[in-house]
Parts: structure tokens; C-alpha cells; sequence
């Protein structure tokens, strides 16, 4: 009976009308509804894009998909001039699915098949960019390759077969790089007959199951939203009548996403700094091509919003090396790879957004107090690169730099002293969580996460992966009586989902930066955090209540050797510097109650999508209703 009011819970928390269009979907794949959609016959043949007389673009090419690229932005990945096997696991080199499937009939799930996505990767098409850049800077050798790849894709995934049409969302990737390229190859206005062909079925895939899109209330809606209105409007504008319907469908929800998903602090309903990424650079995408057609402007609500959410990102990303905290799902998606920055670089994404919307430069001329210096010239050619290519200007003004942030549409803290930020996480659920990572502590040293986040690691893996980086055991936050702070009811749904029950405001005086928050469940456990930042330190003060039998507190640390040492009830964990230089040289920790075990054990991180690491991580146990109080010295 808890189990079903749970559910009944979570149902109503999702929405009705989300839930039945889910079920609608569901029940239309069962029915084979979907075998009579998109059945029309379309001749798609080369060229897709054709040489012009180009301006040299003052920007240097892409480096990856030459000789090799990085797949999810970490595995190496060799590149020849043939096309890859498109349903091959380019991680394994293995595969065990049938292309000749109509897409419907292809389950999301199959053990056989392992995850999927690992499948979608190259038929993202980032490779359409970094063809096209090198064709804008004069190879014609890669018009040869980009239009061989793409006569190639259509030839083994043809409409509407195979896993590659499986995701809608999937399909309006591939849109809106195919419109980017057209950008940079000056083929927007005029493009050949087979790519016009290509942007169509593509549009008739992602509107046969675009309400299911919508019925997610995440990145699906926002992307799909953006290929209607991307391809629709280009359709109109070479005289086809159909994409106009395309066009104001995709318009509508753009601006119904952005004013229902986005807070008014800025925080999207993911919750996740990598998926932050893919909504900011899918509006960014949705603006470049609404000025490049001369379209009319979105809403005043629309673009106010965005900025918000620019602004957002902007708070939590590092200036020094442009990462961030590795905060909630991370499927491995970049949208716009059109520079030479590290996949966990957000500075691009954040200056084009900022060009866009806000009309401000980001990042130059920005102030590194750690390093008394700004960013070399250089570094921030990289991240201007973006706005050349797209034809973006730089602006004139600064952006303001980014200081301390209470964004409570999404529960999130954000505390800065000099070169130091923390990231408390709290209750504030309004969309489905993804991760039970209530009160976790993200904290920075100039570059360097010395406090971390364990990531998400994969969407289809051993239900033992699955629970450890989604549970409470990844995060620096407490754990009580070895379950998680919410009950996991399917892959990517929680129950029960936490309120915050107590706010000790920011406050802010000449050496300390406080905030606290906490909550209480069902069970009636526990929890609050208060934490006080200075240049020098950072206090924890964690009280916990409620519990049956144990509360482990966990700091998962970044690389180092230490050293554990105690005195009564006080502990001593110091880093071995001269080892590995790291930024967090001591922690203590003590309690008002008997802490039974304080041991440096073993844990995992993922970094990237399908990547993990071992991890130290320090725990700290005990079996009575108190305080503990953890300082964190560099």
C-alpha cells in the first residue's frame, strides 16, 4: 500500500496530463499506430551541401574528426575518410542490433543491445560541423567526405528504420546541426533539393511523437521544439506551405518551455549543469537561425527567461578552466562543438549566450584573483571562436563577474569568497529530480573541485551502477540507516520527493559567507546543513535527527593521499601536498555525539558519460541524534 501511494503521489507531482500522454504514446506503439506515420516516399540523393566561393573565416578549424575525436567528450575514437558502421558500439566494437526494424518496434531497453545511446553517438552528426568548417576554410576534400557521410547515413538508416529514428529528439540533433552547417557553408538561403529532403523527414519523425516530447517537461520538449521551428520556417521560406504548421508548432512550445521549465532564478527542470548547457545552446541555435531568415522576435517573458538561465550557468561555472560542479545527469551532449575546448569547458556555450541575449562579452578582460592576472588572449580567442563561426559579434560590454546566488526555484546556493565557491543543493522540487542529492556540497579552490559530485556515469547499466550514481551514496551529503534520502520507483523516477523545511538566510559580512537549509521526510529523518565560506576555510555544521540506527556523512575528495589522525572525539585528515598538490590540505572533524568509524574508503566517480574512476571518499558514522561539525582548511 506505501509503494501505490507513492506512486499516486509522484503522478499527481508529474501531472495528469503528462502522465496520460505518456500512456497515449505507449499505447500507439502496442497498437502499431505508428505504422501507418511517416510513410510517405521521398527521394533523398547528393549533393546535400556544394561548393561556393566562401570569405575565409578568421577562425581556426575544429580538430577532431580528422585523424580521431572524442567521443562523449573523453573516448578516443579513429577516424578514416570511409563512413563508420553506424549500429556499431563504438566503445566495444560490438553490434547486436537489427537496422531493418521499423523504429517503433525497437524496445528503448534491451540487455542484449546494452545502451543505446552509445549507438546515437555518431549519428548525432557532429561531424557535419567540423566537415563544414573545414569546407568554409578552403578543403574540398571534406565537401567530398561530409556529402559521402551523409549519402551514406541515409542509405543505411533509411525512413523510419533502424534504432538512429528511435528518439525524436535524436532526429532534431541532427536538424539543427544540418542548419548550422548550411550557415556556415552560406547554403541556408539556397540549399540543394537533398538536403531540403533530409530537414523533411526529419520533421515528419519528431511530429508524429512530439506531444510525448513535450509530456517529459526536460531537454526532449526544448530540442524537438527548436528542429520544428528551425526546419519548418526554412521549408516556408523555399515555398513549401507544410512547414509553416511546423514552423508555429515549434514556435509555441519554445516559448511555452521557456516560460514553464525555466525559473525565475534561472534554474531548468533538469537540474543538471550539462543538460543547462544543451537547453542554453538549443535557444542560442533557435536565435541564429531566427535573424539569419530575419523571422520575427520571441516574447519579451521569452527572452527574459533565457537570460535568467544564462545567468545561472554563468554563476556556476569556474572562469579559471570554464568547468563546473558535476551537478545531476550528464548524457555527454554538445550541441555547438565548434571549438577546440574541452568538453567540460562551459565558457563558449555561456559567451554566445551572453552575445545573444544579454548583449554582454563574458569573459573578457575577466579578473582571476587566485592568479592576480587575467585570462591570456589566447584562451579567450578560444571561446570567441563560437561567436565566428555563427556570425555573432563580440559586444562591447562587460558582463558583471559572478559572485554569491540563492537560486530557490531550483535549490541551489552558490557562495563565493574571493577564489573559493561552494554549492549547497537543497529541496525544492517542482520537476522530477534525477538524483537523491539533497543537501549535497560541491566546493572550488581556485580550479579545482576539491569536493565532488560522483556524476550519473550511464543511462543503461547494471541496476548496481544505476542506484550507486543516481543514490544518496554519491553525493556529499548524509546517508541514514543505508537507503536513499527518496525511493527510487523506476530508472529515472524517485518518490516521495523532498521539502525543505528550514532556510537560514545568506548573510554576508567582512570574512564569512553563510547559508543553511534543510529537510524532513516522511519517516520523520532529519537533516540540516549550515555552511560558513571564508578564503581560508569552509565550516559544515550538519544536525541530524530522526534516524533508527546510523547516519553516514560522506566528502568525496578529489585525488590526494591522506592521513587520519584523533584526538577524543575530534579527527584529523590531512593531505600528503607534496604528492599530488592538492588544494584542500586539512579536515577536521568533531561531533557532540560519539562518532563510531571515521576511515577514508573507496568509492567511484563518473566524469563523462560512460566513464568512471575510483574516488576516495571520507565517511564519517554515528549512531546518536547530534551535530557534526566538518572544516575544510587549504
Amino acid at each position: 500500500m506505501k509503494y501505490f501511494l507513492t506512486k499516486a503521489r509522484v503522478c499527481f507531482a508529474l501531472g495528469l496530463s503528462n502522465i496520460l500522454q505518456v500512456i497515449f504514446y505507449r499505447v500507439r506503439i502496442k497498437l502499431g499506430f505508428y505504422l501507418h506515420q511517416n510513410s510517405k516516399e521521398t527521394t533523398i540523393s547528393e549533393p546535400f551541401f556544394v561548393k561556393r566561393s566562401f570569405t575565409k573565416v578568421n577562425a581556426p578549424p575544429v580538430l577532431s574528426w580528422q585523424k580521431s575525436t572524442f567521443l562523449f567528450g573523453h573516448f578516443p575514437f579513429n577516424v578514416n575518410n570511409l563512413p563508420p558502421n553506424w549500429f556499431v558500439n563504438p566503445l566495444s566494437g560490438e553490434s547486436k542490433i537489427c537496422p531493418n526494424k521499423p523504429w517503433w518496434l525497437i524496445p528503448d531497453f534491451d540487455p542484449s543491445v546494452g545502451d543505446i545511446k552509445l549507438i546515437w553517438e555518431l549519428s548525432r552528426m557532429d561531424w557535419v560541423l567540423a566537415f563544414s568548417q573545414r569546407v568554409r576554410n578552403g578543403d574540398m576534400k571534406a565537401l567530398r567526405q561530409l556529402n559521402n557521410w551523409l549519402a551514406d547515413w541515409i542509405f543505411h538508416n533509411p525512413p523510419y528504420f533502424g534504432p538512429n529514428w528511435k528518439c525524436g529528439q535524436e532526429a532534431s540533433i541532427r536538424v539543427m546541426h544540418l542548419a548550422i552547417a548550411a550557415i556556415i557553408l552560406e547554403q541556408e538561403h539556397s540549399p540543394p533539393s537533398g538536403l531540403v529532403n533530409l530537414i523533411k523527414i526529419h520533421l515528419e519523425r519528431i511530429f508524429s511523437t512530439f506531444k510525448y516530447a513535450i509530456a517529459q517537461n526536460n531537454n526532449h520538449g526544448t530540442s524537438e521544439a527548436a528542429a520544428l521551428f528551425i526546419g519548418g520556417s526554412w521549408l516556408q521560406s523555399l515555398g513549401d506551405l507544410e512547414g509553416k504548421k511546423w514552423e508555429n508548432t515549434g514556435r509555441y512550445w519554445l516559448e511555452n518551455r521557456a516560460k514553464k521549465l525555466i525559473g525565475l532564478q534561472g534554474s531548468f527542470s533538469q537540474y543538471s549543469l550539462n543538460y543547462h548547457r544543451a537547453v542554453l545552446d538549443t535557444y542560442s541555435i533557435v536565435e541564429i537561425w531566427r535573424r539569419q531568415l530575419k523571422l520575427p522576435s520571441f516574447s519579451l517573458l521569452f527572452q527574459e527567461r533565457i537570460k535568467l538561465a544564462v545567468q545561472w550557468l554563468q554563476y556556476f561555472i569556474n572562469p579559471i578552466n570554464g568547468d563546473g560542479p558535476n551537478l545531476g545527469a550528464n548524457d555527454g551532449a554538445n550541441f555547438l562543438p565548434l571549438t577546440n575546448s574541452e568538453y567540460r569547458d562551459f565558457r563558449p556555450s555561456i559567451q554566445l549566450a551572453m552575445a545573444l541575449f544579454l548583449k554582454l562579452d563574458f569573459m573578457r578582460n575577466y579578473y582571476i584573483p587566485a592568479l592576480n592576472k587575467k585570462i591570456k588572449k589566447q584562451q579567450q580567442n578560444t571561446w570567441n571562436d563560437l561567436l565566428t563561426w555563427l556570425n555573432v559579434a563580440i559586444p562591447r560590454k562587460l558582463a558583471p563577474v559572478a559572485k554569491n546566488l540563492i537560486a530557490d526555484d531550483g535549490g541551489f546556493a552558490i557562495l563565493r569568497r574571493g577564489n573559493v565557491m561552494a554549492m549547497l543543493r537543497y529541496p525544492r522540487f517542482k520537476f522530477r529530480p534525477s538524483q537523491s542529492d539533497i543537501l549535497h556540497l560541491d566546493l572550488w579552490v581556485a580550479e579545482k573541485n576539491v569536493l565532488r559530485d560522483a556524476g550519473s556515469y550511464s543511462y543503461n547499466s547494471d541496476p548496481y551502477w544505476e542506484n550507486y550514481f543516481g543514490g544518496t551514496v554519491s553525493h556529499n551529503t548524509i546517508e541514514f540507516d543505508g537507503h536513499d534520502q527518496m525511493p527510487r520507483l523506476s530508472r529515472f523516477l524517485f518518490g516521495d520527493w523532498l521539502k525543505t523545511s528550514f532556510v537560514e538566510p545568506l548573510s554576508e559580512d567582512k570574512h564569512i559567507t553563510s547559508f543553511g537549509a534543510g529537510y524532513r521526510d516522511q519517516q520523520g529523518i532529519g537533516h540540516h546543513r549550515t555552511i560558513q565560506l571564508s578564503k581560508l576555510n569552509l565550516k559544515v555544521k550538519d544536525e541530524v535527527f530522526g534516524f533508527k540506527n546510523r547516519a553516514i556523512t560522506r566528502w568525496r575528495l578529489s585525488p590526494s593521499k591522506w592521513n587520519i589522525s584523533s584526538d577524543g572525539n575530534q579527527y584529523f585528515c590531512e593531505s600528503d601536498e607534496a604528492s599530488i598538490n592538492n588544494s584542500l590540505k586539512k579536515i577536521v572533524v568533531s561531533s557532540n555525539v560519539p562518532i563510531v568509524r571515521c576511515e577514508i574508503v573507496q568509492g567511484w566517480e563518473s566524469r563523462f558519460y560512460q566513464e568512471k574512476r575510483q574516488a576516495a571518499i571520507l565517511e564519517v558514522e554515528v549512531m546518536q541524534y547530534g551535530n557534526i561539525t566538518t572544516d575544510f582548511n587549504w
